[in-house]
């Protein structure tokens, strides 16, 4: 794999990286994980971009899945070693301190719907096919599929993607809040873009301090979230964007972030 299999573009204050192997439908390397790993070390340090944009190349797949010729060599220690550096770097995704959105273009099956999960927003095309098909090649998901699903569309309907294989439509990941929104495939780019934008001229502090109560709180109690929200808010108070936040209400201008 080279490094043109992951391109970076930058506009402004919005990064996107695309995955560009569409011959193979983008599916996911060990390699590819490395890069993508590189890519967001890059981006965090980078203080001009405020939103990461993730898609695909080609008009089929956003990312079709795991790379089934590498699956076929591994052993039960290899596959674990490939399912951890998956999941670090999904979970980097995640954690990842400036919004991330997911500009879906096609299939996400496997892998690909395990990665877009890591995103916090996802937009797909109506093209878009979502699907956790494991299971019919003898396996599980082992990118923190089975547990991001559940979290995301509950338990039942997660057990039900994943025991039968089956792919769903864009409308239907929607409906069951695997999706945020469909949008027609040739203003998939513009839509994700426009939402991008919304974020950039928002204060950055408070937009990380708000998905790190989101994310964190979700798996407490509701005290605990709540005390955990409350403590991120008193933070907020510390930094120079809530100042200039509170400035510009009062002084009925646009603050500058």
């Amino acid at each position: 794999m080279t490094e043109a299999s992951l391109l970076l573009e930058k506009d402004g204050a919005l990064a996107i990286i695309t995955f560009n192997n569409p011959k193979a439908l983008n599916a996911l390397t060990v390699a590819t994980f490395c890069r993508l790993e590189e890519l967001l070390d890059q981006l965090e340090q980078d203080t001009d971009i405020r939103v990461v944009i993730l898609t695909g190349a080609g008009e089929k797949a956003f990312i079709a899945g795991g790379d089934i010729s590498h699956l076929g060599t591994l052993d039960a220690d290899g596959a674990r070693e490939f399912a951890l550096l998956a999941q670090r770097v999904i979970d980097r995704i995640e954690a990842f301190p400036k919004p991330v959105i997911a500009a879906i273009n096609g299939y996400a099956l496997g892998g690909g719907c395990e990665l877009a999960m890591g995103c916090d927003i996802r937009i797909a095309s109506d093209s878009a096919r979502f699907g956790q098909p494991e299971v019919k090649l003898g396996i599980i998901p082992g990118f923190a599929g089975t547990q991001r699903l559940a979290r995301l569309v509950g338990k039942g309907r997660a057990k039900e993607l994943v025991f039968t294989g089956e792919m769903i439509d864009a409308e239907e990941a929607c409906r069951i809040g695997l999706v945020n929104r469909v949008v027609t495939g040739d203003r998939l780019m513009e839509e994700a873009r426009a939402l991008a934008l919304k974020m950039c001229d928002k204060s950055a502090s408070a937009i990380r301090f708000a998905k790190d109560a989101i994310d964190n709180g979700l798996e407490m109690d509701f005290a605990r979230g709540a005390r955990y929200e409350a403590d991120l808010f008193a933070l907020c108070f510390t930094t120079a964007d809530c100042k200039e936040g509170i400035s510009a209400f009062l002084e009925k201008r646009l603050a500058r972030f």
